[in-house]
């Protein structure tokens, strides 16, 4: 299927506008902060709450959505882990994704702020999202969670992140969990796949800004063969929970994403894969200028509380 004409477009203005070509840290917030600013507006909410976990550098700070159709009990909960390149990214400007899996899902959603890089090197960001893990766990009955029904989910790498912790959790059985849920994510650093090759450049994501974030993720020099940093490589799956995965046309993750998910239908645990036609990375978080991202969302927040039910 050929590309979005919505999204052809937008790629068209971003690509005249003067993005700086090799940008510095900041640079790189600064403009991951302005793209989503083009989220465009969110479902609503019933409550948001700021919330406190235990975290190996110190307090995690996260928020917790609660949806308009909460009633008094346990609703199916979330971890929930924004992308950026480990790099960028924060509680504000993935906010809108957040809360729309909240609203779509019928379920609680923990947005988690965990170390970026370079200030705090990989692995920092994947020790936060795994204490995170446990500390929803432990403390799922006080956030309206039902113990029972948890997920993680990540975007990008977000992703990365989600499904390090998910092997980190199935590896040591603690804590359990019902479902992981992995949007456009960075599974593989190691090689060139052929979606990587073939959107390199032009297709918001660019193999450039994937080799900037790696660079400053791990100053010290990455393994880019290390499981926690690409989680494809991990040889075994086994007590990996359900898995939901959704990748889009036009991404240069997309094999990645498709060839976990069918390692993980292999193992039995890959429930559902959807691959976003005429899409590129990050769609799902451009409703201003793709609407098809609503549509996308409440795809993916429906198949998680139908995982969860």
């Amino acid at each position: 299927m050929p590309l979005d004409p919505r999204v052809k477009r937008f790629l068209e203005v971003l690509a005249a506008g003067n993005a700086a070509v090799d940008p510095t840290v900041l640079e790189r917030r600064e403009q991951l902060a302005e793209l989503m600013k083009l989220g465009g507006p969110a479902p609503p909410i019933g409550r948001i709450d700021t919330v406190s976990l235990p975290g190996p550098g110190g307090p995690l700070n996260a928020r917790l959505y609660s949806p308009v159709e909460a009633r008094a009990g346990l609703l199916p909960g979330i971890l929930y882990l924004h992308g950026g390149g480990l790099v960028a990214g924060n509680l504000d400007t993935h906010a809108s994704i957040a809360q729309s899996l909240a609203h779509f899902g019928v379920c609680r959603v923990l947005a988690l702020d965990y170390r970026l890089a370079p200030e705090h090197a990989f692995p920092a960001a994947l020790d936060d999202a795994y204490a995170a893990l446990k500390g929803v766990r432990a403390r799922a009955a006080e956030y309206g969670m039902d113990p029972a029904r948890l997920a993680i989910c990540g975007d990008s790498a977000g992703g990365t992140l989600a499904a390090a912790a998910c092997q980190a959790a199935a590896r040591a059985k603690d804590p359990p969990l019902a479902l992981q849920v992995l949007i456009c994510p960075i599974l593989d650093y190691s090689r060139r796949s052929g979606s990587r090759a073939q959107f390199a450049n032009g297709y918001l994501l660019d193999q450039a800004t994937l080799d900037h974030d790696l660079l400053h993720c791990m100053p010290g020099g990455a393994d880019a063969m290390d499981a926690r940093l690409s989680p494809l490589r991990t040889r075994d799956l086994s007590g990996i929970p359900r898995t939901i995965i959704h990748t889009a046309e036009f991404d240069p993750l997309r094999d990645e994403g498709r060839e976990y998910f069918e390692r993980l239908a292999h193992t039995g645990t890959g429930l559902s894969y959807t691959c976003h036609a005429g899409m590129i990375h990050l769609f799902y978080g451009l409703g201003a200028v793709i609407p098809y991202a609503r549509t996308a969302l409440e795809c993916i927040g429906r198949e998680i509380g139908a995982a969860l039910a």
